[in-house]
């Protein structure tokens, strides 16, 4: 009977040790006050976790495997969950967009996605560091690039399989773009560096009437946004671009839009121009995509935008958006 007993508690013992939970174990502490609630949403999953007055969270999630992403409003930052995590957040700064750090059940994969994101988020993730550089130069980065995210590959051995293969596919787009497109885009880059003189247009139809040239825009800094009515991109920089017109209102500074929309399009541009009330000076090119200013500029793709100085000279063939923050401070430090 002893031996019985002693393995019905050997065999619970064992039990309690590979019992795998059903859920995720999420706590945490924010670094900014005021924040009643945050989300957690995945495929197929959302949910609301209560914030303490001193920051601090802590839940349950019963979930789907894969990617969701924690949220403020239009703050967010995306990590990995797995039913049988247990993990701990420590946030880097004021937004959850600053970056978290992991620790506990899960936090390696998470931890190696947060160092992907960092990547992915910093100028080594920007095509135009790598186009703008002699060859000798170019290959010297890429391989930099390319070890760095090795790096991140070695220390963690126990990735989830889904990370792995995602993180596999992303990689390969990436530098797969920037192999593929570093002769045709140094060239243009060079050709259209700062300081040379911008490719022009003449005689573009302007919605408040006449035509307009880049010529008359001479005096004053031109932001150029190259844009077409059917574009949603284009479209969710309005907004911003709204916002930038009426702060520099008086300054050295115009803000032209250029339609690439085709003919059968047109008032379908005139009557968005004037049912958004959109501001600045609008524009429609010649000939959509193919118009000579656009084949100039090397654009296949939009939205984009262009810095050109008061003289008619490049600043920057492929500028900020109007959404990015760090415009502005281009703008400062051309005392603009």
């Amino acid at each position: 009977m002893k031996k019985i007993i002693l393995l019905f508690a050997v065999l619970a013992i064992v039990s309690c040790k590979t019992e795998t939970k059903d859920y995720v174990t999420l706590n945490g502490k924010l670094k900014t006050s005021n924040i009643e609630k945050i989300t957690v949403q995945g495929r197929g999953f959302f949910k609301e976790i209560t914030v303490n007055s001193d920051g601090t969270f802590s839940d349950t999630l019963k979930v789907t495997d894969g990617v969701h992403a924690i949220s403020n409003g239009n703050d967010r930052v995306t990590l990995f969950l797995k039913n049988g995590y247990d993990l701990k957040l420590e946030f880097k700064g004021e937004n959850l967009s600053d970056g978290v750090s992991f620790s506990g059940e899960g936090a390696e994969t998470n931890n190696f996605m947060e160092n992907k994101r960092s990547f992915y988020m910093s100028d080594n993730a920007n095509p135009k560091s790598y186009f703008s550089l002699d060859k000798e130069a170019f290959d010297a980065k890429l391989a930099a690039a390319k070890s760095e995210l090795q790096g991140y590959k070695d220390k963690a051995q126990n990735l989830d399989s889904v990370i792995v293969a995602m993180d596999a596919r992303n990689d390969e787009m990436f530098f797969g773009y920037i192999e593929s497109n570093y002769e045709n885009m140094h060239e243009t880059l060079t050709r259209l560096g700062k300081g040379k003189a911008s490719p022009v247009f003449e005689n573009y139809e302007n919605f408040k009437g006449g035509k307009t040239s880049l010529a008359d825009l001479k005096g004053k800094y031109a932001y150029l946004d190259i844009w077409a009515t059917w574009c949603a991109p284009c479209k969710a920089e309005i907004p911003f671009l709204k916002a930038l017109e009426k702060e520099y209102e008086g300054k050295n500074i115009q803000f032209v839009s250029i339609s690439v929309d085709k003919p059968e399009a047109y008032e379908t541009w005139k009557k968005m121009v004037a049912d958004e009330q959109l501001g600045g000076i609008q524009l429609y090119a010649d000939n959509n995509f193919e118009s000579q200013f656009i084949l100039d500029y090397g654009i296949n793709s939009i939205p984009r935008f262009i810095l050109i100085d008061t003289e008619g000279n490049i600043v920057d063939a492929d500028v900020l958006r109007p959404s990015n923050p760090k415009l502005k401070e281009l703008f400062t430090e051309l005392g603009i």
